[in-house]
């Protein structure tokens, strides 16, 4: 089973070599690192998605981070979404290489972009809300977010964090149980990633126009 750690750390040379050493030592095989965000005052947030040995739990790599002065872990989970940490460039070579479908392909590949539970599509009706597209772990019905840009969005379950983005006339939700919080680099990375796909979108519409 892989699991997915958050860290935050100081942003100098030589403080991820520890972690990684320490992690090591403690049975977890790192399978691949991405920087989430690097913050004002110094210090990095990263995602870590490793596999632990037979025997080894959670709490051990938790108790190993934290004997690292200056390393905070933030969350660890399990990580069911594949063998490797899917990169925002790979999210646009998925939309270019299908322009007609780029919106649909964008919520398929929420989940394992942002590390959440589920992504949905989602536009406003005479009746409410209507779900245009959404991945297997979607609620059957979403509150109409009142989006201007991509922000964090109030959630009635305390154990379901949301955050979404305009995307047109319709907004992209997306749902993370149990967290962590969003960050607001994610949600620039969303955001940009939402107009990318508008653009691939509006474009293949325009080349498909007869004349």
């Amino acid at each position: 089973m892989s699991f997915l750690l958050r860290v935050e750390l100081l942003d100098v040379p030589g403080s991820l070599g520890r972690l990684a050493t320490a992690i090591g030592e403690a049975g977890g095989d790192i399978e691949a690192i991405q920087i989430v965000e690097k913050t004002s005052d110094g210090t990095a947030i990263d995602d870590i998605m490793l596999e632990l040995v037979p025997g080894v739990m959670p709490d051990s790599i938790v108790s190993a981070c934290n004997t690292i002065d200056s390393v905070q872990v933030l969350w660890i989970s399990r990580y069911n979404a594949g063998g490797n940490l899917f990169l925002d460039l790979e999210v646009v070579e998925a939309l270019t290489a299908s322009p007609s479908e780029a919106l649909d392909r964008l919520i398929d590949l929420m989940p394992v972009t942002f590390r959440v539970d589920w992504g949905a599509r989602v536009r406003r009706n005479d009746g409410g809300t209507e779900i245009i597209r959404a991945t297997e772990a979607a609620p059957p019905t979403i509150d109409w977010p009142a989006l201007n840009g991509a922000r964090r969005i109030e959630s009635d379950d305390e154990n379901l964090l949301l955050c979404g983005c305009s995307l047109g006339g319709e907004a992209l939700v997306l749902g993370r149980r149990g967290g962590p919080e969003f960050l607001d680099s994610e949600l620039a990375r969303l955001d940009h990633l939402a107009g990318l796909a508008l653009d691939i979108t509006d474009r293949a519409q325009v080349q498909d126009r007869p004349g």
